[in-house]
């Protein structure tokens, strides 16, 4: 290969890359319906070259059993409430769960990239391909950055300028 051809795939590369970073994302993407699922958001950046100093992500219906993971230098605080429905779950009935996570306290500085994570069971009534949306509000001191943009029919997440992580269901696993 030659040296034009090489810079022009890193350039390329470079250009597919990038905007993945823009983003609070899910590091897995899909995961079968039922089943429990570690959610790894990823943030990349801060807010306008602000450090981040918050992340508030809201957990959607039918996502049941949340528990955060601790991170070094930050609270988790979780809000609580209601399932719209009650939902069975190793033998027990559930009628409210976590709603909510927020991590404060630390600093993530705009150049550095962290993970926040937690675990939840996804709906064992989920149909494969359905898409589970997971908001997050990004603090960085006084500023807010709104990941909450869901795809309108016929558009994507690339489509919009802060979408919502995302989750697509795929078929439960059998035993």
């Amino acid at each position: 290969m030659t040296i034009k051809t090489l810079t022009l795939a890193g350039a390329l590369f470079l250009g597919l890359a990038l905007p993945a970073l823009a983003h609070i994302t899910l590091e897995t993407s899909e995961a079968p319906a039922g089943s429990t699922y570690k959610a790894v958001l990823r943030v990349g950046h801060g807010c306008e070259g602000k450090a981040t100093t918050g992340i508030r992500v809201q957990i959607p219906d039918g996502v049941i059993a949340v528990k955060p993971m601790p991170k070094p230098g930050w609270t988790i605080e979780t809000t609580t409430g209601a399932y719209a429905e009650p939902v069975q779950l190793w033998g027990e009935t559930l009628t409210e769960g976590v709603r909510e996570i927020t991590w404060r306290g630390g600093e993530l500085p705009d150049a550095w990239y962290d993970e926040f994570v937690f675990r939840a069971h996804l709906p064992d009534g989920g149909v494969p391909g359905q898409m589970l949306y997971f908001p997050v509000l990004q603090e960085c001191g006084d500023t807010v950055t709104r990941w909450i943009d869901l795809p309108a029919e016929g558009q994507s997440a690339e489509d919009l300028e802060e979408p919502a992580p995302s989750l697509m269901l795929t078929a439960p696993v059998t035993q």
